[in-house]
Parts: C-alpha cells; sequence; structure tokens
C-alpha cells in the first residue's frame, strides 16, 4: 500500500520552522513509495503573495524535497467549488447562517450538551429552520 502525504501552505507570509518541519515529516512520511503532494491554500486573496508562493517553492527545493506535478493550487479550482455549492444549494441542502461567534456560543452554552468533535463543539444548526423567504429577507436587510 503506498502513502500519499501533502503539504498545504498558504503563501500569505514566508515559511517559518514550523512550515519547514511540517513538510519535511510529510515528505518522510510518504517515503520512497509514496506520493508527497504540495498544495497551495491561496482562497485569501486579499494577503496572498506571489512572492510568497514563489518562496515556498524555493524553501522546499532548498530543504531538498521534491513533490508531485502539477501543484494543485486552490484558487486555480474556485469554478469547481462553486459549481458543487450551485449543486448543493439546488438540493436543499445549504443555509446560510446569520449568527455571531458569540451567538453560536451562547446556543451551545443553552442547550448544554451539544455535539462534540475533536476540535470541541459542533455547529447546533442554528440557522437551519430559517425558511428560503426568511433567508432572502435577511440577506437583502444586509445580514451577513
Amino acid at each position: 500500500m503506498s502513502i500519499i502525504t501533502r503539504f498545504a501552505p498558504s503563501p500569505t507570509g514566508y515559511l517559518h520552522l514550523g512550515h519547514a518541519a511540517s513538510a519535511l515529516f510529510s515528505a518522510k512520511q510518504a517515503g520512497p513509495d509514496g506520493r508527497f503532494l504540495l498544495r497551495i491554500e491561496d482562497i485569501d486573496q486579499t494577503r496572498c503573495r506571489p512572492e510568497y508562493l514563489d518562496a515556498i517553492y524555493e524553501d522546499l527545493a532548498w530543504l531538498g524535497l521534491e513533490w508531485e506535478t502539477p501543484v494543485r493550487v486552490q484558487s486555480d479550482h474556485f469554478a469547481d467549488y462553486q459549481a458543487v455549492l450551485d449543486r448543493l444549494s439546488d438540493m436543499e441542502l445549504l443555509y446560510p447562517c446569520f449568527c455571531t461567534r458569540k451567538d453560536i456560543q451562547a446556543e451551545i452554552a443553552r442547550i448544554g450538551n451539544a455535539p462534540h468533535g475533536p476540535d470541541g463543539a459542533l455547529y447546533p444548526g442554528t440557522c437551519r429552520q430559517c425558511s428560503p423567504t426568511q433567508r432572502q429577507e435577511r440577506i437583502a436587510a444586509g445580514e451577513s
């Protein structure tokens, strides 16, 4: 069985020691018979910079790492993600949440025994019951 690992930096700054350790560990875990993938997390278009992306490639090469090509660049797939979101929306499986983090924390505290995942309490579905009309009204009113 072949092991597949990946390193997914965001070009919002230069790599630091923790990034280097993570990349080296991932490449080592893949081993000679595995696959080491690089994915560029550039979805934050306001903070990502080409010079940081160039530096990522240079730094990883300096570390002696080799990765499969083509590199998956998240921003190249926005249309794919939008198509899936549109399909889910058409199936009425998506809904916007208008709550603040504080609202969600208050709801979790109110119900007391909210389901928990490895990172803490799960989103309680606070806005799930809003009708399509209510959603549109809230969006039109500028809630987001």
